[in-house]
C-alpha cells in the first residue's frame, strides 16, 4: 500500500466528533485558534503521515516541522513495518505457540502448546502446580489471557477440561512469571514488564527504546488499554526518567496504588535484558522491527511476546524528559530513512 493510499485510508476512518475534540484539546492546551489548528492537523497528515491523534498525543501543536519531521507517526510505521517485516514470517509473532516454540531459550517459564500436549500431558503438568496462565493463540493487549488457580477449579483434570472449551480459544499454558521484588514493590498484582524495541539491520540488532509498563487497578495485565502506565527510560542506566503516562494522556508522579515514584525508579537486570533481546532480534532476522515485552525476574529478565508491529507510541510520548525529538530520528542515526 502506497504512502498517499494509507493515509487515504487512515483520513476516510476520521469521525468529525474525535476530529473535534482533538481540535478543542489541542487549543485548550496551546492557546492557538482552532481553526488554525485544524489546517495544521490537515499539514501535518499531508507532510508526515500524521493522524489527528499522533497531533494531540505528541504535541505537534508545540512543534515546528523540522521537529515533527522526527517522528514516526502512524502512517510511517505502518511504511517501516512493511519494508522490514516479512509477512510470511510475522505469523510467527502472532500465533503464541509459534512464538514460543521460536524464542524458548528466552522464556524462563515452563509452558505446554495445548493444540499438542494430550489430557495425560496436561494433567500431569497442571499437578505440580497452582497457579497457571492461559492465553489464546492470537490475543492482543491481554485480551482472553487468564491466571488461575487449578485448585480453586477443581484440580488438574477440572482444570484439563476448563482449558479445553472451545469457547475459551486457548492456545498455550504457562507457568506463572514471579517478578523481581523491586518490581513488585512497584506494583504487585501484574508483572510490569518494559517494551523494548529493535531493530533488525545490515546484520546487526539495535535497541531502539525501552519503556516501562506497570498495571494498575489490581488487574493482573499491564497494558495501557487496561489503565495501566508507561514510562520513559534512560537506555544506558536502565532508570526511570519521567511520570507514568495513561492512554488519556494524564501524568502521574507516583504509582496510586504503592505510592513508588516513576522517575527514577531503577528496573534491575537492565543491561541482560538489553543483551537478550539484542540476541532474540536475530532469531528471525526477516522480522526486523519487533517490539519485545520483557519481565524482570530475581535471576533476570525473560521475554513474554514479542511484537512485529511495535507500538511507536509509548516512546514519544511527551513529558519534561523528553526533546523534541521522535523514532524517525532515532532511526536516522542508524540509517534508516522511513
Amino acid at each position: 500500500m502506497s504512502k498517499l493510499s494509507y493515509a487515504l485510508k487512515v483520513a476516510s476512518g476520521m469521525r468529525l466528533k474525535k476530529l473535534t475534540d482533538c481540535i478543542n484539546l489541542a487549543h485548550e492546551r496551546s492557546g492557538k485558534p482552532k481553526a488554525a489548528i485544524f489546517v495544521d492537523i490537515l499539514h501535518c497528515a499531508r507532510k508526515f503521515g500524521a493522524g489527528y491523534f499522533d497531533y494531540l498525543i505528541f504535541e505537534f501543536y508545540n512543534m515546528n516541522d523540522e521537529e515533527r519531521a522526527t517522528y514516526m507517526t502512524r502512517v510511517r510505521n505502518k511504511r517501516f513495518d512493511n519494508m522490514i517485516n516479512d509477512p510470511d514470517d510475522c505469523v510467527i509473532f502472532d500465533d503464541k505457540s509459534q512464538f514460543y516454540a521460536h524464542f524458548s531459550e528466552f522464556l524462563h517459564r515452563d509452558w505446554r502448546d495445548l493444540a499438542k500436549t494430550s489430557d495425560e500431558e496436561l494433567v500431569a503438568f497442571l499437578a505440580g502446580r497452582d497457579a497457571i496462565i492461559a492465553k489464546p493463540n492470537d490475543g492482543e493487549c491481554g485480551h482472553g489471557i487468564e491466571k488461575l488457580s487449578v485448585s480453586e477449579l477443581g484440580g488438574p483434570e477440572a482444570a484439563c477440561a476448563y482449558l479445553r472449551q472451545p469457547e475459551k480459544e486457548f492456545g498455550v499454558v504457562e507457568d506463572l512469571l514471579v517478578q523481581h521484588h523491586e518490581m513488585a514493590r512497584l506494583y504487585p498484582h501484574s508483572v510490569n514488564c518494559m517494551r523494548m524495541a529493535t531493530v533488525w539491520w545490515q546484520g546487526q540488532a539495535h535497541l531502539l527504546y525501552s519503556v516501562l509498563k506497570t498495571g494498575n487497578h489490581g488487574k493482573f495485565v499491564d497494558n495501557l488499554e487496561n489503565g495501566g502506565y508507561a514510562c520513559h527510560m534512560d537506555l544506558e542506566t536502565g532508570v526511570v526518567t519521567g511520570p507514568g503516562h495513561t492512554n488519556t494522556q494524564v501524568l502521574v508522579e507516583a504509582h496510586p496504588m504503592t505510592g513508588v515514584a516513576f522517575e527514577g525508579f531503577q528496573v534491575p537486570h537492565f543491561q541482560e535484558a538489553c543483551e537478550m533481546v539484542k540476541k532474540a532480534a536475530g532469531v528471525v532476522p526477516t522480522v526486523g522491527y519487533i517490539g519485545w515485552d520483557v519481565a524482570i525476574l530475581e535471576d533476570g529478565p525473560a521475554i513474554i511476546e514479542g511484537n512485529h508491529f511495535a507500538a511507536y507510541d509509548f516512546p514519544q510520548l511527551p513529558d519534561r524528559s523528553q526533546h523534541h525529538r521522535g523514532l524517525a530520528g532515532m532511526l536516522a542515526d542508524i540509517g534508516i530513512q522511513v
